[in-house]
């Protein structure tokens, strides 16, 4: 590695010749791999994680959800939120994360305190909030933010209208012209329940997708995040059009949404990529059970034990991620010139014995727990398990004080 990209990659012995006075780094027993891309999460809300846990998705957001962020969503409640979720990120090999929610600037302030990569969503919704009065507000703050932060080198930026239930159509339209001009991903919630697909076909007389079709919002910047129940058209609609699937598969079990067609996406040529999804409906922002869930659930849906095979799984969770942010030129492969985004896991743990196959072994059996080591840009965020980095040093108080905030919003 040198000024924070992958120089080199070789041969141990001819890197001890060619690199003679470069700083050296055994790890004898361990796996390097690209970082985990996080390609979808409200990382805010990890200071939500448990609060209404087993209820069914709309009376989980109305009842519980809605009214705790209504009533303490601000700056500080996303600057804390997001820098708990990012010491719980780095410690489970996640160097970068897709991020959608209030706040922004909140969120990749801290984002950059820890020293990680993220894509903030420019979030646009209809309802106003304690952030935007309107969809207007919401795009003129977001690109304020972007237009502040577009040089900072861990930094990157989505159009992010939250779902087609709570997004009109004019508000679509402005967004497709913006990504069309500004050259940015859009990334939003599509076909996550099926009551979201009998909603939109009443209300506009065609399911999400079609509807997104019609405004020029299926194209290769589209994000599609959880698309759980899609017909066999849709799938080769996005295909066609070049564009990203997220999967969530933690979220959906958890939430009951369904399970989506990963396999026929996959075979239709469709670039997926994996996400957690906020640790709210989760409750783990790790990639390790992701990575595990999305091939073992692909393969039960398909009755096909070949289907989203180790290397494919692990894949999305790298490459895939990078390619569905605009990012695969930067990250998401060990490749000279690509940015030192690198994460090593420990080989020696008795569960881990014997291993056959590496990548086998980071999808099927290692976890987040084997993680020892965490570069980010060449810098190194994680030692021996150990978050390098003093803005996590008072997070046990903060969360004290979070806890005992919400704390009247739990249970059922």
């Amino acid at each position: 590695m040198r000024d924070g990209n992958i120089e080199a990659l070789l041969p141990a012995a001819q890197a001890r010749a060619r690199f003679a006075g470069y700083e050296r780094i055994a790890l004898d027993e361990h796996v390097l791999f690209p970082g985990l891309v996080n390609a979808h999460t409200h990382a805010a809300m990890t200071l939500m994680r448990g609060l209404a846990d087993d209820l069914p998705l709309m009376r989980w957001l109305e009842e519980h959800i809605w009214p705790a962020e209504k009533r303490h969503v601000s700056p500080q409640f996303v600057r804390d939120g997001t820098l708990l979720a990012c010491a719980e990120m780095l410690r489970g090999g996640i160097t970068c994360f897709n991020d959608m929610y209030f706040f922004p600037q909140a969120a990749l302030e801290s984002a950059l305190e820890a020293g990680m990569r993220s894509a903030h969503g420019i979030i646009v919704i209809e309802f106003p909030s304690a952030y935007a009065a309107d969809a207007a507000d919401y795009l003129r703050k977001g690109l304020e933010v972007r237009d502040r932060y577009g040089d900072e080198p861990l930094a990157s930026f989505c159009l992010a209208p939250h779902a087609p239930y709570t997004v009109s159509d004019a508000t679509f339209r402005q967004v497709a012209t913006l990504a069309a001009e500004l050259d940015l991903p859009v990334h939003v919630h599509v076909h996550e329940t099926e009551d979201e697909v009998q909603r939109s076909v009443a209300e506009h007389g065609v399911r999400p997708l079609e509807r997104l079709q019609r405004l020029n919002i299926v194209t290769p910047n589209l994000i599609a995040v959880h698309a759980v129940h899609l017909s066999r058209e849709e799938i080769a609609l996005l295909a066609r059009h070049g564009s990203s699937v997220v999967h969530c598969p933690s979220s959906n079990l958890k939430l009951a949404s369904g399970f989506a067609p990963v396999a026929k996406l996959a075979a239709a040529g469709v670039n997926v990529a994996l996400g957690t999804d906020g640790a709210a409906s989760n409750n783990r922002l790790d990639m390790f059970q992701e990575m595990r869930s999305a091939a073992l659930l692909a393969k039960a849906l398909a009755r096909d034990a070949q289907a989203m095979p180790a290397h494919a799984a692990l894949r999305a969770a790298t490459l895939g991620g990078a390619q569905a942010l605009g990012l695969a030129e930067r990250i998401g492969s060990i490749t000279p010139g690509k940015a030192a985004d690198l994460v090593a896991v420990s080989l020696r743990a008795p569960e881990l014995a014997p291993c056959y196959d590496v990548v086998s072994h980071l999808v099927y059996a290692a976890g987040r727990e084997h993680v020892t080591h965490v570069w980010i840009a060449g810098e190194l965020r994680l030692l021996d398990a150990e978050l390098q980095n003093d803005a996590f040093a008072r997070l046990d108080t903060r969360m004290a004080l979070w806890q005992n905030a919400l704390g009247s919003l739990a249970g059922h």
